[in-house]
């Protein structure tokens, strides 16, 4: 059964932009374009809300808690603010994630999809497979050509990640927050020096095969078998 994504945003044309975004991914749509609006069409068919921060009337900071109230799923805030004190602020109203405005569409689908799983974790498959690795979340063991692999903390939320999302490219913002969490020391050299690392431990275990790709100025995916 598709899931339902409420989209609060006032701009029109985002907000049709959004729509078939969505519904070009499996998605089913509700559209409403302010803050008093996105509150009174909220309801138990709603799976996840993404939700504009600037809004006319009342702000996304008023009607977090509310929307939250009415009916408690995950809520992805969108905003052009970069200020980290303010990220801290919505998540501290219920926020479940943050995606700065402009963003990319595999970024933002990749997020919703994170969000969603982890919403509804009774039904998430503790195992990971793609081609020949095997990652096992309950345990946090991994096993490549049937070889168990020796990863740091990193290395293994890297590849969780990208494992989890093996359609779709994680973009390097969406890494740092999700591999990294809150850890400052993140950059484009840490990050590059993971993957590196991690290709390596996979070409140790199968060196005939080729797992990660960069998408260039953008960030990392699993590598698309060949047609």
């Amino acid at each position: 059964m598709s899931k339902t994504i409420l989209i609060i945003e006032d701009d029109t044309e985002i907000n049709y932009m959004l729509q078939i975004l969505f519904q070009q991914n499996g998605y089913q749509t509700i559209s409403a374009y302010s803050g008093t609006e996105g509150v009174l069409v909220h309801n138990k068919a709603v799976d996840l809300i993404l939700l504009d921060l600037m809004l006319p009337g009342r702000s996304g900071e008023e009607i977090i808690r509310e929307l939250k109230r009415n009916h408690n799923v995950p809520v992805i805030v969108m905003s052009a603010i970069h200020a980290v004190d303010k990220k801290v602020d919505l998540f501290s109203l219920g926020a479940d994630d943050y995606v700065t405005k402009p963003f990319h569409n595999e970024e933002l689908l990749a997020r919703i999809a994170a969000r969603l799983r982890t919403d509804t974790n009774a039904d998430i498959a503790e195992t990971l497979t793609y081609k020949d690795i095997v990652l096992n979340k309950a345990d946090y063991s991994v096993r490549c050509s049937n070889i168990a692999m020796e990863l740091s903390k990193h290395e293994f939320a890297l590849l969780q990640l990208l494992m989890e999302n093996e359609n779709r490219t994680c973009t390097k913002s969406m890494i740092y927050d999700m591999v990294w969490d809150d850890e400052n020391s993140a950059d484009d050299n840490t990050l590059n020096v993971h993957i590196s690392k991690l290709r390596k431990k996979l070409k140790e275990c199968n060196s005939e095969e080729e797992y990660i790709e960069t998408v260039w100025g953008i960030g990392y995916r699993l590598k698309k078998n060949s047609r």
